[in-house]
C-alpha cells in the first residue's frame, strides 16, 4: 500500500467517522475511520469533485 498521509478523522453525529488522505501520487482516499486498510481511491480531482457536488446539494436525496 502506498505512502498515505490522512487528515484527523471527520465525525458527525454517533460513530460515524470518515478519513480523508492523500499519497505522493496525486491519488486521494477516503476510508471508515480504523478501517484505513481499505480505502476507496480515485484522483484528488476526482475528490475534489465529489466534495463540490455535495458541497452543492446533489447527494442530499440520500439524506
Amino acid at each position: 500500500m502506498p505512502d498515505i498521509t490522512w487528515e484527523d478523522p471527520y465525525c458527525a453525529e454517533g460513530a460515524n467517522c470518515f478519513r480523508i488522505g492523500t499519497d505522493d501520487d496525486g491519488n486521494a482516499y477516503i476510508a471508515v475511520a480504523g478501517q484505513e486498510e481499505t480505502p476507496l481511491k480515485d484522483s484528488r480531482d476526482a475528490l475534489r469533485a465529489l466534495i463540490l457536488e455535495i458541497k452543492a446539494g446533489k447527494a442530499d436525496h440520500l439524506l
